[in-house]
């Protein structure tokens, strides 16, 4: 976010009882300077990350724009390093004019070590705000330090389509979520296809197609499987359908109202992450695909003597500038749908 008159302090070998003093005293600071800034109180976040990576993770953080953490703790974990060095900053992206009130936000640096990580719970303890939710989110892989906040944390941010291992990725997010709710990026990556997926199947009379469903195609970028695969476990749950089987290859079936769907998952090249189409084939021979395209998809409805129509649903994603300010705000919220369908899309590859 973009800080103007940011009020710092920094020290080298501190303990997190000096951070949170300082803390305080950077608040005073801020306050006696104008009653109109006031501290942010919605959510506090914790990022774990590698040291040699932080400026890029700061580059995400700026742009989240609104969905800004009301407190940020960044560990940043260096090879070797034993001792903790801080930098706490509050800061506001405007100067109060009289009777106008500002926003501020506080960001704590905390420079660590790996042997840091077991007990990060009684470091970062001290440096949440009190009875706000708490989220975590460890995009460099440091599970160790996801679990040992789990008595402190609420949430947890991952994404998994930044594990090579998809089965594993989605495994590891079904554990989280047996304590804890977790938003996946992956999953929120689906959000607009969803939408309008259901969109397309509202009106009553095309409900009935819902149980002529006989194949389903998903395109996705390779390393986006995982968005794929919870498409098509979101199907799946919302259906009914029984627990279906996917193989190495994509390719694999699941069991509709009126017997078996063929279902194949399909490698295409884009610029984003994400999926880039979908096709629901009918028993009739006709199918409804949904394809990526500037300013919103593409809809084409085929008949079963081929003859197509084309339209555009408008509306745009967030793309991948707004999808991490996009997985704060839904830290704050609750899909129950997401269990569903991450159960499903995890048992169609066991």
């Amino acid at each position: 976010m973009p800080a103007v008159n940011d009020t710092v302090w920094a020290a080298e070998n501190t303990t997190p009882a000096a951070v949170e003093a300082a803390l305080r005293e950077l608040l005073i600071e801020r306050h006696s300077e104008s009653d109109g800034y006031v501290p942010a109180r919605v959510l506090n976040m914790i990022c774990v990350v590698e040291r040699q990576w932080s400026g890029e993770i700061a580059n995400r953080l700026r742009r989240v724009g609104r969905y800004h953490p009301s407190r940020t703790i960044v560990c940043a974990v260096s090879e070797g390093r034993r001792t903790i060095d801080a930098v706490a900053t509050v800061a506001a992206d405007a100067t109060p004019q009289a009777g106008q009130h500002v926003l501020t936000h506080e960001t704590v640096i905390l420079d660590l070590g790996p042997s840091h990580l077991e007990h990060l719970e009684s470091i970062v303890d001290p440096l949440v705000i009190t009875d706000l939710t708490t989220l975590v989110w460890a995009p460099h892989g440091h599970w160790q330090a996801v679990d040992a906040l789990r008595g402190l944390s609420q949430c947890v941010l991952l994404d998994s389509v930044e594990d090579p291992d998809v089965a594993g990725a989605l495994r590891r997010a079904e554990r989280l979520l047996a304590d804890r709710y977790v938003v996946d990026l992956a999953w929120l990556r689906s959000t607009p296809w969803r939408e309008r997926i259901a969109t397309l199947f509202n009106q009553p009379t095309r409900r009935g197609l819902l149980e002529q469903i006989a194949s389903l195609r998903i395109r996705n970028v390779a390393e986006s499987g995982a968005s794929a695969l919870l498409l098509c476990g979101w199907l799946a749950s919302r259906l009914g359908w029984p627990q279906g089987q996917l193989r190495r290859d994509g390719h694999g079936r699941a069991v509709g109202a009126m017997g078996d769907v063929d279902v194949m998952l399909e490698s295409v090249k884009q610029d984003v992450p994400g999926l880039g189409g979908i096709t629901i084939g009918f028993r009739d021979g006709s199918q409804l695909s949904l394809d990526r395209g500037d300013g919103g998809l593409t809809a084409t409805r085929r008949d079963g003597a081929g003859t197509a129509r084309q339209w555009k649903l408008l509306g745009a994603s967030r793309g991948e500038g707004g999808i991490l300010g996009e997985g704060i705000r839904q830290s704050l919220l609750r899909d129950p749908t997401y269990r569903d369908a991450l159960a499903a899309a995890a048992g169609m590859l066991t």
